[in-house]
């Protein structure tokens, strides 16, 4: 049976949606990637990844509706089947590696203390950033789609697939949650 919502595009015109209504968002791609995978090479593999996927399933996207809500839709769900992948894993760790490091004669002993502090130094600086980033994913992806990328709640709804009362009850979850986890830092800079 034939899906009366797919086109049937040819080659030409596949091209010619993908340059015109796909690429103009891939900066908004790549950073919508960044804030959900906290690292430059899978934000880059994420978007590469959906780029891909919506070329190949370009004949179910309808020319001339929300091109940006469709790409952050297949991005999301990239992202979640693979965190879901990778969570099911063990962790791997190359012996090898770590053998090699630690035996070589410029190893620091003190390097384990060293790294560690060094890392939450850095960590420090952007305490909204810091809160952002601990949010649960779920909380997380809503604050990101509507008030850093600014989608409606329909649109919301749509990339998330979930009813717009959801959208409604965990945006203002994940408001309050940042709201509980900056408090402090608001005070120390004089807000009540």
């Amino acid at each position: 049976m034939i899906d009366p919502k797919k086109k049937d595009y040819s080659e030409r015109e596949k091209v010619a949606i993908f340059d015109t209504e796909f690429m103009p968002h891939i900066d908004s791609m790549y950073n919508f990637a960044f804030k959900l995978t906290f690292d430059e090479e899978d934000a880059k593999d994420l978007v590469q990844d959906t780029y891909l996927k919506a070329f190949r399933f370009i004949s179910s996207f309808e020319k001339g509706t929300n091109a940006k809500a469709w790409l952050f839709r297949i991005l999301k769900n990239s992202f979640i089947n693979d965190y879901r992948k990778k969570s099911k894993q063990p962790a791997k760790v190359d012996y090898q590696e770590v053998e090699t490091f630690y035996n070589s004669e410029n190893t620091d002993q003190n390097i384990t203390i060293d790294l560690r502090s060094e890392t939450m130094q850095n960590r420090i600086g952007d305490e909204v950033t810091n809160a952002l980033n601990s949010l649960g994913v779920d909380f997380r992806i809503v604050i990101i789609l509507c008030d850093l990328e600014g989608f409606t709640y329909e649109e919301m709804a749509k990339i998330l697939d979930i009813p717009i009362g959801t959208v409604r009850s965990r945006l203002h979850r994940a408001r309050n949650l940042l709201k509980e986890k900056l408090n402090k830092y608001a005070q120390s800079l004089g807000y009540n």
